[in-house]
């Protein structure tokens, strides 16, 4: 790293958080709360689209997926174009009942929809889920990159703490700074230049790998007759790269670590889909802020689109890497020695100076601007959620104050948290784990309450409450299971062999039972406890399915319903390109 990118980096790090403070001065005529954590419900589409596109996107994205891509091609890119179905559900289906009841929270609707203590399970759950999937994650990566950039061991003493740990008290400490004092528009505002920049670095890093492997031509006949670089070095003698190009896989797939079928993919990521994109306070607070119902349908759709990038951006430079090793372009034998240092290599080795420093900057903003959101969003679920309820006179001026408390707080658990990644063997797995066991309960909450009138809220309760305990169960043995249990113990003992192939085998799978027994648990439930339908939450639960599309919203292109089918088309075409 030359001085020129250490000074881009720093204008960088100065010029955001200077951004998000000056949009806490930023103020307009309406109440300070609504200003603070909703930034005046005055967001159009397409800072809806960006923002919700940058808030999902973080350092993660660009180095467990092309970490991921080095050992399993496409595979992994599935994450990012099965995220386009469930926006469509997102515009459809759940964004018009949010906008009908104008909730601050997510939370909020679940208890006008159900019960008090559905609102308190979920806000419950979405804390823990923002303070560790979105930011701790977020933070653990970036600072593993820059001990990797700066060459220095993570174990390294700085300033009487180790050097990992340092980055990450250095980037949650100035992220936490702009957004305690700005709020959601310092958010979005510091979103929409963080993701500009990050989409500039990825294109530059994949535009030079790509021009340097020497095409489409040279990069798939590589691909198709070379060994992988890692043959026999990461638990597998049969590794290739055969089966790189396809984004599904068939079960037992020895070509590729870590794989994951295609009947796991189309059964499993719904689930985490629609809570991650549909049902989760840090993505949808985007919407909840939308200036009317048709920005709020426009905004997930323009998400969709951009979520397209991700897979050329972030995955084929892994792919990328691969190729340019069988090569020997960086020399023979010369390549990353591990899988997980392959983008940093990529940097190191192919970027010019000045250039190093802008794709780094990248790196930063996408760890800083998932942190921003998710501490927003915390902050929102925090004072609506748990301290308004606990005392309902608190003005708008004392809730901001409350809101900015609870954002340092989320930034020092954040920080104290996020070393608990470095356990499983890439990133990208630890955090999809995470939110495998998380998922399923909320998202059959909300799936059964928004379209079955007869869902009730004890049932409803008594789901999550369920669900859960089953998920951390689930999550807890995963975690523990090398000191639980061991492999021999497993394959004899025919209680462990079914825990194990039931709910730690495939996690994906996991998921999608998980989730079918919440549905059919709070469907018996419901039927057994009927309740009726509260008269505020007529309006939060279809008639009928086809109801939100027979809704009229825009016209031409603005159509929620022209750009669906459009967005649908699009995934499905590039599904048949690169099944």
């Amino acid at each position: 790293m030359s001085t020129f990118d250490w000074i881009i980096i720093g204008a960088y790090m100065v010029g955001v958080v200077c951004i998000g403070v000056a949009a806490g001065f930023f103020r307009r005529r309406t109440s300070e709360g609504g200003h603070y954590f909703l930034a005046d419900q005055s967001l159009t589409w397409p800072i809806i689209g960006l923002a919700m596109f940058a808030a999902n996107i973080s350092t993660v994205h660009l180095v467990s997926l092309a970490q991921s891509a080095y050992t399993s091609g496409l595979l992994y890119g599935n994450y990012e174009w099965m995220a386009g179905f469930t926006l469509i559900l997102l515009s459809l289906f759940f964004a018009p009942l949010y906008l009908r009841s104008r909730v601050p929270t997510l939370p909020d609707y679940l208890e006008r929809r159900y019960n008090r203590n559905c609102r308190d399970a979920l806000s419950f759950v979405s804390l823990i889920s923002a303070i560790v999937i979105h930011i701790g994650v977020a933070l653990f990566t970036a600072a593993a990159v820059l001990c990797f950039l700066c060459g220095v061991p993570e174990n390294k003493t700085l300033f009487g703490m180790n050097a990992l740990m340092f980055f990450i008290v250095v980037l949650g400490g100035l992220t936490g700074l702009y957004t305690v004092i700005g709020g959601l528009l310092a958010v979005v505002w510091t979103e929409s230049v963080q993701t500009v920049l990050l989409l500039v670095g990825a294109v530059c890093i994949t535009v030079v790998g790509y021009i340097a492997v020497g095409g489409w031509d040279s990069l798939t006949t590589t691909l198709a007759t070379q060994p992988h670089p890692l043959l026999g070095k990461e638990g597998t003698a049969e590794l290739s790269t055969r089966s790189f190009l396809r984004m599904m896989h068939p079960p037992n797939d020895n070509s590729v670590i870590a794989n994951v079928p295609w009947y796991s993919i189309l059964l499993g990521y719904p689930v985490i889909g629609i809570w991650y994109w549909c049902c989760d306070q840090t993505i949808v607070q985007r919407v909840l802020a939308a200036k009317d119902e048709k920005h709020a349908r426009l905004g997930p759709l323009f998400c969709a689109f951009i979520k397209i990038l991700p897979v050329f951006l972030f995955v084929f430079p892994g792919i990328i890497c691969v190729a340019l090793v069988q090569k020997g372009y960086f020399g023979p034998g010369v390549g990353p020695a591990s899988s997980k240092d392959v983008y940093p290599f990529m940097i190191t080795h192919l970027l010019p100076v000045g250039l190093k420093g802008l794709v780094i900057a990248a790196m930063l903003a996408a760890a800083m601007q998932t942190c921003s959101a998710a501490l927003n969003s915390s902050a929102t679920l925090f004072a609506y959620d748990i301290w308004k309820r606990w005392k309902p006179a608190t003005s708008d001026h004392s809730l901001v104050k409350i809101g900015r408390w609870a954002t340092v707080a989320a930034t020092v658990l954040a920080i104290l948290l996020s070393p608990i990644f470095g356990h499983y063997d890439t990133i990208f797995k630890g955090i999809n784990v995470l939110i495998c066991y998380v998922a399923p309960p909320i998202t059959a909450v909300f799936l059964v309450g928004v379209f079955w009138k007869r869902a009730g809220g004890r049932a409803a309760f008594l789901t999550m409450i369920a669900g859960g305990a089953l998920g951390a169960a689930a999550f807890f043995l995963d975690f523990f299971k090398d000191k639980i249990v061991s492999a021999e113990e497993i394959a004899a003992s025919p209680f462990w062999s079914l825990v194990y192939n039931a709910l730690l085998k495939d996690f994906m799978l996991a998921s999608f039972g998980i989730f079918c027994f919440c549905v059919l648990f709070q469907v018996l439930a419901s039927l057994l406890m009927p309740e009726p339908l509260k008269q505020e939450a007529k309006l939060l639960v279809w008639e009928h399915w086809t109801d939100p599309i027979k809704a009229r919203c825009g016209t031409g292109l603005s159509d929620y319903r022209v750009m669906s089918g459009a967005v649908l088309a699009t995934f499905v075409v590039l599904y048949i390109i690169f099944h």
